[in-house]
């Protein structure tokens, strides 16, 4: 499955997931019109895979104002990937802490 916002749109990117074997791919677009399309746009795998890219945007725009992962700290490949391991984990801990002391 693939799930994208607009911007990525294209009859192109479509057929290129496919291809590379995508049986679900959930890119909207607003400007077309045909009625296969908006069928399509309408289907409840494509409205959920939406949901949930929206959902991890959201998860995204915390751990960058949380933990500062708009920026790494860590130079190369594998030090954003260290960098981005050690924002999720300290988010984590803070929802794992704020559970618990519901509790």
């Amino acid at each position: 499955m693939v799930a994208a916002d607009p911007g990525f749109f294209s009859a192109a990117n479509e057929a290129k997931a496919e291809e590379m074997g995508v049986r679900r791919v959930s890119i909207p677009s607003h400007a077309t019109k045909s009625p296969a399309r908006r069928q399509r746009q309408k289907q409840r795998w494509f409205k959920k895979l939406q949901k949930w890219r929206t959902g991890c945007e959201g998860r995204i725009s915390v751990l960058k104002h949380r933990h500062g992962l708009n920026r790494s700290r860590y130079k190369g490949l594998d030090g954003i990937k260290r960098w981005v391991g050690l924002g999720v984990i300290a988010d984590n801990v803070i929802h794992i802490g704020t559970y618990l002391a519901h509790q």
